[in-house]
Protein backbone atom coordinates (compact mmCIF):
# COMPACT_ATOMS: atom_id res chain seq x y z
CA UNK A 1 0.00 0.00 0.00
CA UNK A 2 0.98 3.29 -0.75
CA UNK A 3 2.06 5.41 2.37
CA UNK A 4 0.20 7.96 3.51
CA UNK A 5 2.43 10.85 5.51
CA UNK A 6 5.78 11.26 6.31
CA UNK A 7 6.41 14.31 8.41
CA UNK A 8 10.07 15.20 9.55
CA UNK A 9 10.75 18.19 11.52
CA UNK A 10 14.34 19.49 10.71
CA UNK A 11 15.79 21.34 13.32
CA UNK A 12 16.87 24.92 12.21
CA UNK A 13 20.75 25.35 12.92
CA UNK A 14 21.52 28.48 15.07
CA UNK A 15 24.11 30.57 14.29
CA UNK A 16 25.88 32.56 16.59
CA UNK A 17 28.15 34.93 14.97
CA UNK A 18 31.06 35.60 17.71
CA UNK A 19 33.16 38.94 17.81
CA UNK A 20 36.55 36.94 17.89
CA UNK A 21 38.08 33.50 16.60
CA UNK A 22 37.82 31.66 19.58
CA UNK A 23 33.84 32.39 20.23
CA UNK A 24 33.65 31.24 16.21
CA UNK A 25 35.36 27.67 17.38
CA UNK A 26 33.05 27.28 20.01
CA UNK A 27 29.91 28.33 17.78
CA UNK A 28 31.50 25.71 14.75
CA UNK A 29 31.65 23.28 17.67
CA UNK A 30 28.32 23.88 18.87
CA UNK A 31 26.58 23.98 14.90
CA UNK A 32 28.47 20.36 14.38
CA UNK A 33 26.68 19.32 17.48
CA UNK A 34 23.26 20.94 16.32
CA UNK A 35 23.57 19.14 12.52
CA UNK A 36 24.37 15.76 14.56
CA UNK A 37 21.24 16.21 16.74
CA UNK A 38 19.29 17.26 13.54
CA UNK A 39 20.47 14.21 11.54
CA UNK A 40 19.70 11.63 14.64
CA UNK A 41 15.97 13.27 15.56
CA UNK A 42 15.14 12.66 11.34
CA UNK A 43 15.89 9.12 11.45
CA UNK A 44 14.17 8.62 14.87
CA UNK A 45 11.33 10.44 12.96
CA UNK A 46 11.72 8.21 10.10
CA UNK A 47 11.71 4.90 11.88
CA UNK A 48 8.62 5.77 13.84
CA UNK A 49 7.04 6.96 10.82
CA UNK A 50 7.98 3.64 8.96
CA UNK A 51 6.74 1.72 11.85
CA UNK A 52 3.39 3.74 11.75
CA UNK A 53 2.94 2.99 7.97
CA UNK A 54 3.08 -1.05 9.08
CA UNK A 55 -0.04 -1.01 10.81
CA UNK A 56 -1.72 0.02 7.98
CA UNK A 57 -0.64 -2.15 4.98
CA UNK A 58 -2.02 -4.83 3.63
CA UNK A 59 -5.47 -4.04 5.01
CA UNK A 60 -8.49 -5.47 3.49
CA UNK A 61 -10.36 -3.21 1.55
CA UNK A 62 -13.35 -1.22 2.76
CA UNK A 63 -16.59 -2.76 0.93
CA UNK A 64 -18.93 -1.75 -1.76
CA UNK A 65 -21.40 -4.22 -2.16
CA UNK A 66 -23.76 -6.51 -0.26
CA UNK A 67 -21.22 -9.40 -1.03
CA UNK A 68 -18.57 -8.10 0.57
CA UNK A 69 -20.09 -6.79 3.45
CA UNK A 70 -21.21 -9.92 4.32
CA UNK A 71 -17.61 -11.42 4.03
CA UNK A 72 -15.98 -8.76 5.24
CA UNK A 73 -13.02 -9.24 7.84
CA UNK A 74 -14.38 -8.58 11.23
CA UNK A 75 -12.33 -6.17 13.17
CA UNK A 76 -10.50 -6.37 16.27
CA UNK A 77 -12.99 -4.14 18.41
CA UNK A 78 -15.88 -6.18 16.39
CA UNK A 79 -18.55 -6.97 19.03
CA UNK A 80 -17.32 -4.66 21.46
CA UNK A 81 -19.31 -2.28 23.30
CA UNK A 82 -17.59 1.12 22.49
CA UNK A 83 -19.10 2.88 26.21
CA UNK A 84 -17.10 0.32 28.10
CA UNK A 85 -13.46 0.41 28.94
CA UNK A 86 -10.66 -0.48 28.05
CA UNK A 87 -12.32 -0.19 24.84
CA UNK A 88 -11.19 3.99 24.13
CA UNK A 89 -7.67 3.83 25.50
CA UNK A 90 -7.18 0.76 22.98
CA UNK A 91 -8.99 2.54 20.08
CA UNK A 92 -6.80 5.53 20.86
CA UNK A 93 -3.59 3.76 21.34
CA UNK A 94 -4.47 2.13 17.39
CA UNK A 95 -5.02 5.70 16.29
CA UNK A 96 -2.48 7.27 17.78
CA UNK A 97 0.38 4.36 15.69
CA UNK A 98 -1.32 5.49 12.45
CA UNK A 99 0.27 7.86 9.70
CA UNK A 100 -0.62 11.06 10.86
CA UNK A 101 -3.34 12.65 8.01
CA UNK A 102 -1.99 15.82 6.18
CA UNK A 103 -3.52 19.00 6.79
CA UNK A 104 -4.29 19.25 3.15
CA UNK A 105 -5.43 15.31 2.10
CA UNK A 106 -5.93 14.38 -1.20
CA UNK A 107 -9.07 12.16 -1.40
CA UNK A 108 -7.27 9.34 -1.49
CA UNK A 109 -5.10 9.89 1.67
CA UNK A 110 -8.72 9.95 2.91
CA UNK A 111 -10.11 6.75 1.71
CA UNK A 112 -6.76 5.02 2.97
CA UNK A 113 -7.22 6.78 6.03
CA UNK A 114 -10.78 5.37 6.38
CA UNK A 115 -9.82 2.09 5.77
CA UNK A 116 -7.95 1.86 8.53
CA UNK A 117 -10.47 3.03 10.64
CA UNK A 118 -13.46 0.73 9.12
CA UNK A 119 -10.56 -1.98 9.84
CA UNK A 120 -10.86 -1.57 13.23
CA UNK A 121 -14.42 -1.25 13.35
CA UNK A 122 -15.97 -3.51 11.10
CA UNK A 123 -18.53 -6.29 12.49
CA UNK A 124 -19.12 -9.98 11.46
CA UNK A 125 -22.08 -9.75 9.75
CA UNK A 126 -24.27 -12.87 9.49
CA UNK A 127 -24.14 -14.95 6.05
CA UNK A 128 -27.29 -15.87 4.03
CA UNK A 129 -25.81 -18.98 3.26
CA UNK A 130 -25.42 -20.20 6.95
CA UNK A 131 -29.49 -19.22 6.68
CA UNK A 132 -29.71 -21.58 3.59
CA UNK A 133 -27.68 -24.44 5.68
CA UNK A 134 -30.05 -24.27 8.17
CA UNK A 135 -33.17 -24.39 6.42
CA UNK A 136 -31.86 -27.70 4.63
CA UNK A 137 -30.69 -29.18 8.26
CA UNK A 138 -33.94 -28.08 9.67
CA UNK A 139 -36.10 -30.11 6.55
CA UNK A 140 -33.88 -33.59 7.57
CA UNK A 141 -35.26 -36.84 6.54
CA UNK A 142 -37.76 -34.77 3.84
CA UNK A 143 -37.36 -35.62 -0.34
CA UNK A 144 -36.22 -31.74 -0.54
CA UNK A 145 -33.35 -32.44 1.38
CA UNK A 146 -30.85 -33.03 -1.21
CA UNK A 147 -27.68 -33.64 1.01
CA UNK A 148 -27.52 -37.37 1.68
CA UNK A 149 -26.71 -36.47 5.07
CA UNK A 150 -29.57 -34.82 5.86
CA UNK A 151 -31.55 -38.36 5.10
CA UNK A 152 -32.60 -39.95 8.28
CA UNK A 153 -31.06 -43.12 9.11
CA UNK A 154 -31.59 -46.25 11.46
CA UNK A 155 -29.69 -44.72 13.96
CA UNK A 156 -28.96 -41.09 15.40
CA UNK A 157 -25.52 -40.20 16.81
CA UNK A 158 -24.69 -36.91 18.42
CA UNK A 159 -20.99 -35.59 19.42
CA UNK A 160 -20.63 -32.31 21.73
CA UNK A 161 -17.27 -31.16 21.86
CA UNK A 162 -17.21 -28.87 24.72
CA UNK A 163 -14.28 -25.85 24.90
CA UNK A 164 -13.69 -26.02 28.63
CA UNK A 165 -9.87 -23.87 28.22
CA UNK A 166 -9.03 -21.23 30.64
CA UNK A 167 -11.49 -18.14 28.82
CA UNK A 168 -14.59 -20.17 29.71
CA UNK A 169 -14.40 -18.87 33.10
CA UNK A 170 -15.38 -15.10 31.57
CA UNK A 171 -18.61 -14.32 32.68
CA UNK A 172 -22.03 -13.59 31.11
CA UNK A 173 -24.85 -11.81 33.05
CA UNK A 174 -23.68 -13.54 36.30
CA UNK A 175 -22.71 -16.80 35.14
CA UNK A 176 -19.12 -18.48 33.24
CA UNK A 177 -19.71 -18.86 29.99
CA UNK A 178 -18.71 -22.94 30.81
CA UNK A 179 -22.07 -22.92 33.34
CA UNK A 180 -24.14 -21.09 31.07
CA UNK A 181 -22.81 -23.92 28.52
CA UNK A 182 -23.18 -26.79 30.58
CA UNK A 183 -26.63 -25.63 31.41
CA UNK A 184 -28.45 -25.41 27.82
CA UNK A 185 -26.33 -28.58 27.08
CA UNK A 186 -27.69 -30.63 29.74
CA UNK A 187 -31.99 -29.04 28.86
CA UNK A 188 -30.94 -29.72 25.23
CA UNK A 189 -30.09 -33.71 25.64
CA UNK A 190 -32.57 -33.94 28.67
CA UNK A 191 -35.54 -33.39 25.89
CA UNK A 192 -34.22 -35.78 23.03
CA UNK A 193 -35.26 -38.81 21.41
CA UNK A 194 -34.41 -42.07 23.93
CA UNK A 195 -33.17 -43.62 20.76
CA UNK A 196 -30.52 -41.17 19.96
CA UNK A 197 -26.95 -41.64 21.01
CA UNK A 198 -24.96 -39.07 22.99
CA UNK A 199 -21.40 -37.82 23.27
CA UNK A 200 -19.39 -35.35 25.46
CA UNK A 201 -15.82 -34.69 24.69
CA UNK A 202 -14.20 -31.62 26.81
CA UNK A 203 -10.43 -30.40 26.14
CA UNK A 204 -8.71 -27.83 28.15
CA UNK A 205 -10.03 -29.28 31.18
CA UNK A 206 -6.53 -29.92 32.26
CA UNK A 207 -3.67 -28.36 33.87
CA UNK A 208 -3.66 -24.14 33.72
CA UNK A 209 -3.03 -21.61 31.25
CA UNK A 210 0.75 -21.46 31.90
CA UNK A 211 3.59 -22.38 29.44
CA UNK A 212 4.79 -25.49 31.74
CA UNK A 213 1.51 -26.60 31.55
CA UNK A 214 1.21 -26.68 27.52
CA UNK A 215 1.87 -30.19 26.85
CA UNK A 216 -0.57 -31.46 29.61
CA UNK A 217 -3.41 -29.09 28.24
CA UNK A 218 -3.29 -29.95 24.77
CA UNK A 219 -2.72 -33.67 25.25
CA UNK A 220 -5.88 -33.61 27.87
CA UNK A 221 -8.96 -34.42 24.99
CA UNK A 222 -11.67 -36.53 26.46
CA UNK A 223 -14.78 -38.21 25.99
CA UNK A 224 -16.90 -38.33 29.26
CA UNK A 225 -19.78 -39.65 28.23
CA UNK A 226 -19.39 -42.07 25.43
CA UNK A 227 -22.45 -42.15 22.70
CA UNK A 228 -24.77 -43.57 24.94
CA UNK A 229 -28.74 -43.27 25.66
CA UNK A 230 -29.07 -39.72 27.74
CA UNK A 231 -29.06 -40.68 31.12
CA UNK A 232 -29.36 -37.34 33.32
CA UNK A 233 -27.98 -39.13 36.60
CA UNK A 234 -24.38 -40.11 34.82
CA UNK A 235 -24.47 -37.50 32.63
CA UNK A 236 -25.10 -35.23 35.22
CA UNK A 237 -22.04 -36.41 37.14
CA UNK A 238 -20.00 -36.50 33.88
CA UNK A 239 -20.43 -32.74 33.26
CA UNK A 240 -19.68 -31.54 36.66
CA UNK A 241 -16.70 -33.59 37.11
CA UNK A 242 -14.46 -30.78 34.81
CA UNK A 243 -14.13 -27.19 34.98
CA UNK A 244 -11.79 -24.75 32.58
CA UNK A 245 -8.65 -23.86 33.41
CA UNK A 246 -5.86 -25.02 30.07
CA UNK A 247 -5.37 -24.63 26.36
CA UNK A 248 -7.15 -24.97 23.69
CA UNK A 249 -6.70 -28.32 21.05
CA UNK A 250 -9.24 -28.08 18.56
CA UNK A 251 -7.70 -29.99 15.74
CA UNK A 252 -6.85 -32.61 18.52
CA UNK A 253 -10.52 -32.98 19.31
CA UNK A 254 -12.01 -33.01 16.21
CA UNK A 255 -9.79 -36.14 16.15
CA UNK A 256 -10.41 -37.70 18.55
CA UNK A 257 -14.34 -37.03 17.45
CA UNK A 258 -13.36 -38.69 13.92
CA UNK A 259 -11.90 -41.50 15.36
CA UNK A 260 -14.47 -41.99 17.66
CA UNK A 261 -17.23 -41.72 15.26
CA UNK A 262 -15.59 -44.60 12.56
CA UNK A 263 -17.61 -47.19 13.87
CA UNK A 264 -20.82 -45.23 12.53
CA UNK A 265 -20.64 -45.37 9.17
CA UNK A 266 -22.99 -42.95 7.48
CA UNK A 267 -25.15 -45.40 5.05
CA UNK A 268 -26.50 -46.52 8.59
CA UNK A 269 -26.05 -43.78 10.77
CA UNK A 270 -26.94 -40.15 10.88
CA UNK A 271 -23.87 -37.99 12.55
CA UNK A 272 -24.13 -34.84 13.87
CA UNK A 273 -21.07 -33.16 15.70
CA UNK A 274 -21.36 -29.92 17.71
CA UNK A 275 -18.10 -27.91 18.62
CA UNK A 276 -18.47 -25.41 20.72
CA UNK A 277 -15.53 -22.52 21.80
CA UNK A 278 -14.80 -19.30 22.99
CA UNK A 279 -11.55 -18.87 21.25
CA UNK A 280 -8.69 -20.22 18.67
CA UNK A 281 -6.50 -23.21 18.39
CA UNK A 282 -3.74 -22.41 20.81
CA UNK A 283 -2.08 -26.00 20.60
CA UNK A 284 -0.19 -25.52 17.37
CA UNK A 285 -2.75 -27.40 15.17
CA UNK A 286 -5.02 -26.75 12.05
CA UNK A 287 -8.62 -27.37 12.93
CA UNK A 288 -9.79 -26.01 9.34
CA UNK A 289 -7.17 -27.80 7.50
CA UNK A 290 -8.14 -31.16 9.60
CA UNK A 291 -12.30 -30.06 9.11
CA UNK A 292 -11.50 -30.80 5.45
CA UNK A 293 -10.93 -34.85 5.83
CA UNK A 294 -14.67 -34.97 7.53
CA UNK A 295 -17.08 -34.12 4.51
CA UNK A 296 -15.36 -37.38 2.57
CA UNK A 297 -15.17 -39.74 5.59
CA UNK A 298 -17.47 -42.46 6.13
CA UNK A 299 -18.52 -40.97 8.87
CA UNK A 300 -20.12 -38.08 6.58
CA UNK A 301 -20.72 -35.61 10.02
CA UNK A 302 -23.50 -33.30 9.53
CA UNK A 303 -21.20 -29.94 11.34
CA UNK A 304 -22.61 -27.08 13.58
CA UNK A 305 -20.01 -25.20 15.15
CA UNK A 306 -20.44 -22.39 18.05
CA UNK A 307 -18.59 -18.85 18.63
CA UNK A 308 -19.03 -18.13 22.18
CA UNK A 309 -18.00 -15.21 22.37
CA UNK A 310 -15.32 -15.07 20.27
CA UNK A 311 -13.80 -12.24 18.80
CA UNK A 312 -12.54 -11.78 15.22
CA UNK A 313 -9.42 -13.86 14.77
CA UNK A 314 -11.40 -16.65 16.42
CA UNK A 315 -14.53 -15.98 14.30
CA UNK A 316 -12.35 -16.47 11.04
CA UNK A 317 -10.98 -20.22 12.08
CA UNK A 318 -14.12 -21.38 13.48
CA UNK A 319 -15.79 -20.12 10.42
CA UNK A 320 -13.19 -21.86 8.25
CA UNK A 321 -13.74 -25.04 10.14
CA UNK A 322 -17.47 -25.09 9.19
CA UNK A 323 -17.20 -24.39 5.31
CA UNK A 324 -13.97 -26.35 5.36
CA UNK A 325 -16.39 -29.87 7.09
CA UNK A 326 -19.01 -28.07 4.88
CA UNK A 327 -20.72 -27.67 8.10
CA UNK A 328 -22.75 -24.46 9.83
CA UNK A 329 -21.03 -21.61 11.34
CA UNK A 330 -23.17 -19.42 14.42
CA UNK A 331 -21.52 -16.94 16.79
CA UNK A 332 -23.78 -16.66 20.02
CA UNK A 333 -23.25 -14.40 22.82
CA UNK A 334 -25.59 -15.39 25.27
CA UNK A 335 -27.33 -18.81 26.72
CA UNK A 336 -30.39 -18.00 25.03
CA UNK A 337 -28.92 -17.33 21.70
CA UNK A 338 -26.66 -20.93 22.65
CA UNK A 339 -30.35 -22.87 23.09
CA UNK A 340 -31.41 -21.80 20.02
CA UNK A 341 -28.88 -23.21 17.90
CA UNK A 342 -29.21 -26.43 20.24
CA UNK A 343 -33.33 -26.25 20.02
CA UNK A 344 -33.03 -26.65 15.87
CA UNK A 345 -31.48 -30.01 16.76
CA UNK A 346 -34.29 -31.01 19.13
CA UNK A 347 -36.85 -30.23 16.15
CA UNK A 348 -35.05 -32.31 13.78
CA UNK A 349 -34.57 -35.28 16.23
CA UNK A 350 -38.24 -35.57 16.99
CA UNK A 351 -39.04 -35.63 13.21
CA UNK A 352 -36.30 -38.41 13.05
CA UNK A 353 -38.11 -40.13 16.15
CA UNK A 354 -41.05 -40.00 14.07
CA UNK A 355 -40.20 -41.56 11.20
CA UNK A 356 -38.76 -43.75 13.49
CA UNK A 357 -41.90 -45.09 14.87
CA UNK A 358 -43.69 -44.90 11.20
CA UNK A 359 -45.83 -41.51 11.85
CA UNK A 360 -47.70 -40.35 8.82
CA UNK A 361 -45.41 -38.16 6.69
CA UNK A 362 -46.12 -34.23 7.56
CA UNK A 363 -44.22 -32.40 4.73
CA UNK A 364 -45.60 -29.21 6.45
CA UNK A 365 -45.70 -29.55 9.33
CA UNK A 366 -41.35 -30.18 9.42
CA UNK A 367 -41.10 -27.20 6.80
CA UNK A 368 -38.83 -24.38 8.49
CA UNK A 369 -40.71 -21.00 9.24
CA UNK A 370 -38.76 -18.69 6.22
CA UNK A 371 -40.95 -15.35 7.45
CA UNK A 372 -39.69 -16.04 11.24
CA UNK A 373 -35.97 -16.93 10.21
CA UNK A 374 -35.71 -14.17 7.91
CA UNK A 375 -36.64 -11.52 10.72
CA UNK A 376 -34.38 -12.93 12.92
CA UNK A 377 -31.59 -12.51 10.21
CA UNK A 378 -32.60 -9.28 9.31
CA UNK A 379 -32.48 -8.34 13.42
CA UNK A 380 -28.98 -9.60 13.89
CA UNK A 381 -27.90 -7.53 10.94
CA UNK A 382 -29.15 -4.01 12.04
CA UNK A 383 -28.00 -5.00 15.18
CA UNK A 384 -24.27 -5.34 14.31
CA UNK A 385 -25.10 -2.41 11.49
CA UNK A 386 -25.82 -0.06 14.23
CA UNK A 387 -23.24 -1.04 16.12
CA UNK A 388 -20.06 -0.92 13.33
CA UNK A 389 -21.44 2.59 12.85
CA UNK A 390 -21.89 3.88 16.14
CA UNK A 391 -18.01 2.48 16.67
CA UNK A 392 -16.65 4.33 13.56
CA UNK A 393 -18.63 7.52 14.46
CA UNK A 394 -16.68 7.20 17.96
CA UNK A 395 -13.63 6.55 16.29
CA UNK A 396 -14.04 9.97 14.36
CA UNK A 397 -15.31 12.12 17.15
CA UNK A 398 -12.99 10.61 19.80
CA UNK A 399 -10.21 11.16 17.37
CA UNK A 400 -11.12 15.12 16.67
CA UNK A 401 -11.28 15.56 20.87
CA UNK A 402 -7.76 13.81 21.05
CA UNK A 403 -6.67 16.06 18.69
CA UNK A 404 -5.66 13.20 16.20
CA UNK A 405 -7.29 14.70 13.76
CA UNK A 406 -8.73 18.22 12.66
CA UNK A 407 -12.24 19.50 12.91
CA UNK A 408 -12.11 19.60 8.69
CA UNK A 409 -10.61 16.00 8.75
CA UNK A 410 -13.47 14.80 10.81
CA UNK A 411 -16.00 16.28 8.39
CA UNK A 412 -14.13 14.40 5.46
CA UNK A 413 -14.15 11.07 6.94
CA UNK A 414 -17.32 11.80 8.54
CA UNK A 415 -19.40 11.85 5.16
CA UNK A 416 -17.39 8.26 4.35
CA UNK A 417 -19.16 6.55 7.14
CA UNK A 418 -22.28 7.52 5.94
CA UNK A 419 -21.83 6.65 2.62
CA UNK A 420 -20.71 3.23 4.29
CA UNK A 421 -24.10 3.45 6.74
CA UNK A 422 -26.15 3.64 3.62
CA UNK A 423 -24.68 0.73 1.54
CA UNK A 424 -24.81 -1.65 4.46
CA UNK A 425 -28.62 -0.74 4.76
CA UNK A 426 -29.37 -1.01 1.63
CA UNK A 427 -27.22 -4.24 1.72
CA UNK A 428 -29.63 -5.87 4.09
CA UNK A 429 -33.08 -4.78 2.06
CA UNK A 430 -31.43 -6.57 -1.19
CA UNK A 431 -30.82 -9.61 1.30
CA UNK A 432 -33.91 -9.81 2.57
CA UNK A 433 -35.37 -9.18 -1.02
CA UNK A 434 -33.36 -12.48 -2.11
CA UNK A 435 -34.23 -14.53 1.05
CA UNK A 436 -38.33 -13.14 0.14
CA UNK A 437 -38.17 -13.85 -3.42
CA UNK A 438 -37.71 -18.11 -3.05
CA UNK A 439 -41.74 -18.56 -3.92
CA UNK A 440 -42.24 -22.08 -3.92
CA UNK A 441 -38.31 -22.87 -5.05
CA UNK A 442 -36.69 -26.12 -3.68
CA UNK A 443 -33.85 -25.58 -1.15
CA UNK A 444 -31.34 -27.03 -3.74
CA UNK A 445 -32.56 -23.71 -6.01
CA UNK A 446 -32.20 -21.57 -2.64
CA UNK A 447 -29.20 -22.46 -2.24
CA UNK A 448 -27.59 -22.02 -5.76
CA UNK A 449 -28.96 -18.30 -6.45
CA UNK A 450 -27.89 -17.32 -2.40
CA UNK A 451 -24.45 -19.08 -2.80
CA UNK A 452 -23.73 -17.50 -6.51
CA UNK A 453 -24.46 -13.62 -4.66
CA UNK A 454 -22.47 -14.40 -1.02
CA UNK A 455 -19.72 -16.48 -2.20
CA UNK A 456 -16.37 -15.17 -0.50
CA UNK A 457 -14.50 -16.98 -2.89
CA UNK A 458 -15.01 -14.13 -5.34
CA UNK A 459 -14.21 -10.37 -5.51
CA UNK A 460 -15.86 -8.56 -2.31
CA UNK A 461 -15.50 -4.67 -3.30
Amino acid sequence: MKKNIVVILFTALLVLTGCNEDENKVNNSNDQKTAENSVSEKETAEEDNNEKDSNIEDLPAVPSTSQGIVNQTPGIFAGKYVEEDPWTSEMLEKMKGAPNLPENATDEEYDQYFQYIYSLAAEDFPDPQELIKKWEYAISGTPEATDQRFQFKDNYNIEIILDSSGSMNNMVNGKTQMELAKETINNFLSTIPDKANVSLRVYGHKGTGSDSDKELSCSSIEQVYGFEKYNSETFNEALNNFSPSGWTPIEGALKASKEAFSKYDAKNNTNLIYLVSDGIETCDGDPAEFAKTLPDSNIKPIVNVIGFNVDGEAQKQLKAVAKNSDGMYTTVTSAEQLENEFNRTKEVLESWNQWKEDALYDLDGKSTDVFFDIRDYSINYDQKARAQENRIWKIIQISNLEEIITDEQEEELSKRRDEMEDLVTESLNKIESDLENTGDKKIDEIEKEINEKYNSNVSQE
